[in-house]
C-alpha cells in the first residue's frame, strides 16, 4: 500500500520492513531500486512529470522526511514511522556484513568515496565492499555506462548505494534497472555524512522537521535555492491536498 502526496506514491513501510525488503531482492540477485522520499523529490516530482514517473516506478518509496510522516498520518496512516535514508543506509550495511551480502558505493568524490569505504569497513567487521565508483562530472556515453554496468555486476554487488543526488540517483537508477543485477538505493547525503566530511543534523532537530534549517546553515550557498524555493510550496500544496483540491 501507498499514501499519495502531491502526486508521489510513498509506500507504507518501516525501518525494519524496508531492510527486509532490500536484503530479500539482494539474495536473489534481483534489480530493484529504492527511493528515499523528502520534500525536495516530492516538490521536483511535482513539477516534473517525468521525475513523478520514475519515482512512482520505483520498486520502494520511503518517507525519508518527516513532513511526509506528517502527510501520511493525516491521511490516515496513524503508524507511519520515518524512514530515513542515512540509518536504512547503516542499518542494512550491518545486516549485510553479518549475512555476508556483497555491497557497492556509487556517486560522490573519489577522496570522499575513499574515506566512505575505509570507515564503513572499519565500523563493520566482515562488510564486504565488492565495487566502489566515483563517475566523471557529465554524461557517460553509451559504451563507458555499459563497461560501468559489467564492472558492477562482474563485482558480484548485491546492493549499490547509490549517491548522486536528488533527482540525479533516481534518473540514474531508473535507467539501470534490469541491467544492474543489484538493488540500488538512492541515499543522497548519506554518503557526506557517513565518510565525516558533513554533520547530521540533531535528533530533536530531525524529529521536528527542522534539518533542513541545520542543513541550510551548513551550506547556504548551494541549498538556499532547495529550501527557500520548495518548502513554502510545500506547504501550501500540502494543505491543498490534504483539503482534497489537487487535481491527480
Amino acid at each position: 500500500m501507498a499514501a499519495t502526496i502531491l502526486g508521489v506514491q510513498v509506500d507504507l513501510t518501516s525501518n525494519v520492513d524496508a531492510i527486509g525488503q532490500v536484503l530479500g531482492w539482494a539474495k536473489y540477485g534481483e534489480s530493484h531500486y529504492v527511493c528515499i522520499a523528502n520534500v525536495h523529490m516530492v516538490m521536483e516530482a511535482y513539477d516534473s512529470v517525468d521525475y513523478r514517473n520514475i519515482i512512482n516506478s520505483a520498486d520502494l518509496v520511503t518517507p525519508d522526511g518527516m513532513p511526509l510522516v506528517w502527510m501520511m498520518r493525516a491521511k490516515g496512516y496513524r503508524n507511519q514511522e520515518r524512514v530515513y535514508g542515512p540509518t536504512i543506509m547503516l542499518q542494512v550495511l550491518e545486516v549485510a556484513a553479518h549475512e555476508n551480502v556483497r555491497v557497492g558505493f556509487y556517486g560522490t568524490t573519489p577522496d570522499l568515496l575513499d574515506s566512505l569505504t575505509k570507515r564503513m569497513r572499519m565500523r563493520y567487521e566482515g562488510l564486504s565492499i565488492a565495487y566502489s565508483y566515483s563517475p566523471a562530472f557529465g554524461v557517460m556515453s553509451a559504451e563507458e555506462d555499459a563497461a560501468v554496468v559489467k564492472q558492477i555486476n562482474q563485482s558480484g554487488a548485491r546492493i549499490l548505494f547509490v549517491g548522486l543526488g536528488c533527482p540525479k540517483q533516481e534518473i540514474w537508477m531508473a535507467a539501470h534497472r534490469g541491467k544492474v543485477n543489484a538493488v540500488m538505493v538512492g541515499v543522497g547525503a548519506a554518503f557526506d555524512f557517513h565518510a565525516g566530511v558533513k554533520p547530521q543534523a540533531p535528533a530533536w532537530m530531525q524529529k521536528v522537521g527542522l534539518e533542513w534549517l541545520f542543513r541550510l546553515f551548513i551550506e547556504p550557498r548551494r541549498l538556499w535555492r532547495r529550501y527557500l524555493y520548495h518548502n513554502p510550496r510545500f506547504i501550501v500544496l500540502a494543505v491543498a491536498d490534504l483539503l482534497g483540491l489537487l487535481k491527480d
